[in-house]
């Protein structure tokens, strides 16, 4: 009988493996880990806070710095609420302020003419420049005068015919006189020849006044300046034909010193104007750029408009200005402030010390115990940085103008000049930032290098 091998154990190489269960084992020893070092981390944070906490109520720093006499470098302290707070502070005062009514208004020229020439001829000549100033009949072009000149010639001919013939006619007739009294001439013919001279001295009175305007249309060659003033540029060149029927002309002249700035004024302030102008009063003007930073001329109110625009319910008003520097030209838009009427002896803040909220108009007023409080007021015209008081303040009293986010209802202030430092603030150096103080300690720590308490300067 033959012996049968013994039947063979599966080995661990043939069991089938879970490649899962190694790297879960992995990943929750991490999150352990993990877990327990945050902890540990928390705990140590939380400890280091509440040394620091304890060491800055009793005045040192948690970083080496003994209690020094001035602040480290970049320090920060907090702010006492029972501390005085510093703020800037004008009195009120007297003054007069004026009601300045503002309007946009419109340059226009005081004349305007268009230099045209009066008979028609060749252009010899251009005497003028673009943009010049020119007066009252200067010179400006000339016509070609020949054909002007000839037709003088011609009737100045003629009136020397018909004035000899009219000598002739009157020696004539003195003759016929003589005769007619001897009785040798038949009166008729000396009627006829009275009748002759008569028709003869009309014709040389036609001839003379041919001879005028012959004359007048050769001055008429050399063509002049309507008026004084600004040249435009010029429409046409010289060896051009112009005729007086032509549209453009030569040039446009305006009248610019003195010039005129239309605007208008609402109707509810018209009846001051007017009592000012019923008054005798004149009433300034000033013209301003476009914004409103540079004053260009300053000028009067000469003339109001007749009616009311229904449409806008304004009126009209002119104002003229020397403009001796040429500042305004016609056309031209210009702010207008124009001074209406002004209040005498008011109540002046500057316009930085009120404050407007839900309440209305208020400002913060420093009482004589050296506390602020915050007072309605009901405020005026303004002029410039200035405001009218009508109510709410008395002269002398000091109004807040700078500083009122760090101030409440009967807090304590202390007023600075304007533009001096804040009191409390040290030194600065050239980086701006507080100047470093004398601390007790001697060796010299850095942020985040904790010191021996007592010997270093650090930051605090």
């Amino acid at each position: 009988m033959t012996d049968l091998p013994p039947p063979s154990r599966p080995t661990l190489e043939d069991r089938p493996r879970k490649r899962w269960v190694q790297p879960v084992l992995v990943l929750a020893i991490l999150a352990v880990v993990g877990i327990g070092a945050w902890l540990v981390w928390s705990h140590s944070r939380s400890t280091a806070d509440t040394a620091a906490s304890a060491t800055s109520r009793k005045g040192g720093s948690p970083f080496g710095g003994g209690a020094g006499k001035g602040g480290g470098r970049g320090g920060r302290f907090a702010v006492d609420p029972n501390r005085a707070q510093p703020v800037t502070a004008v009195k009120a005062r007297l003054g007069d302020v004026n009601i300045v009514q503002t309007a946009l208004g419109t340059v226009v020229a005081s004349r305007t003419a268009t230099v045209r020439p009066r008979v028609d001829g060749l252009l010899q000549n251009i005497a003028f420049n673009d943009g010049q100033l020119v007066k009252q009949g200067q010179v400006l072009a000339e016509i070609d005068p020949v054909p002007f000149q000839v037709a003088l010639d011609q009737a100045e001919g003629q009136l020397a015919r018909d004035r000899a013939q009219l000598d002739n006619a009157r020696l004539d007739l003195q003759r016929y006189k003589t005769l007619l009294a001897q009785d040798s001439v038949a009166g008729q013919t000396a009627d006829q020849q009275a009748a002759l001279v008569k028709q003869l001295e009309g014709t040389v009175k036609i001839d003379q006044a041919q001879v005028d305007n012959a004359r007048l249309q050769l001055s008429y060659t050399r063509i002049t300046a309507p008026i004084g003033g600004r040249l435009g540029l010029r429409q046409i060149d010289a060896g051009n034909m112009v005729k007086g029927s032509d549209t453009n002309g030569i040039a446009v002249i305006t009248q610019v010193q003195p010039i005129g700035v239309l605007f208008t004024i609402p109707q509810d302030v018209l009846p001051s104007v007017l009592k000012r102008i019923g008054s005798g009063d004149k009433l300034p003007v000033e013209a301003w750029d476009r914004e409103q930073k540079e004053i260009l001329a300053r000028g009067v109110l000469v003339s109001t408009d007749n009616q009311i625009d229904v449409t806008t319910g304004t009126v009209k008003l002119k104002a003229e200005f020397p403009n001796p520097e040429g500042k305004l030209f016609p056309n031209q838009f210009v702010n207008v402030r124009m001074v209406v009427d002004t209040l005498r002896a008011a109540v002046v803040v500057p316009s930085a010390a009120i404050q407007r909220n839900t309440q209305g108009t208020l400002v913060w007023v420093v009482r004589d115990d050296g506390t602020a409080t915050l007072r309605p007021v009901k405020t005026g015209p303004t002029e410039g940085l200035d405001t009218a008081i009508l109510s709410g303040v008395k002269p002398g009293e000091r109004v807040v103008t700078d500083g009122v986010d760090r101030i409440r209802e009967g807090a304590k202030v202390e007023v600075v000049e304007p533009g001096a430092p804040a009191p409390g603030a040290g030194p600065r150096d050239a980086t701006g930032e507080p100047g470093k103080g004398d601390g007790k300690g001697k060796g010299k720590g850095r942020r985040g290098a904790p010191g021996k308490a007592g010997e270093g300067q650090g930051a605090q």
